[in-house]
């Protein structure tokens, strides 16, 4: 069941990838986290611990959903088609 469920999370960061909405990076998230503009963050598998409590804590406090991915940092990269290493990202709407 749970495997089905981060399949069809996949898909949904996949359409907000192309439809370019998504903010990438721990000091934007974060920023638009405690603005309460996200709609949903996702972790990478070796996300920080430090990054990953700062986010629950705020995530928890605005009431924000967030995904722990099967992929690690440099699998989320290429993901998102960047070419670089991506540990957090949300999407906005």
């Amino acid at each position: 069941m749970a495997n089905e469920n981060l399949e069809t999370e996949m898909k949904n960061l996949k359409t907000k990838i192309q439809d370019n909405k998504v903010i990438i990076g721990k000091e934007k998230v974060l920023k638009q986290l405690k603005a309460k503009a996200l709609n949903k963050i996702y972790l990478a598998s070796n996300c920080p611990k430090e990054l990953r409590s700062d986010i629950a804590h705020y995530a928890k406090l605005v009431g924000t959903a967030v995904v722990e991915l099967d992929l690690n940092n440099e699998e989320l990269g290429l993901f998102c088609r960047k070419n670089f290493f991506i540990a957090v990202l949300a999407t906005t709407e």
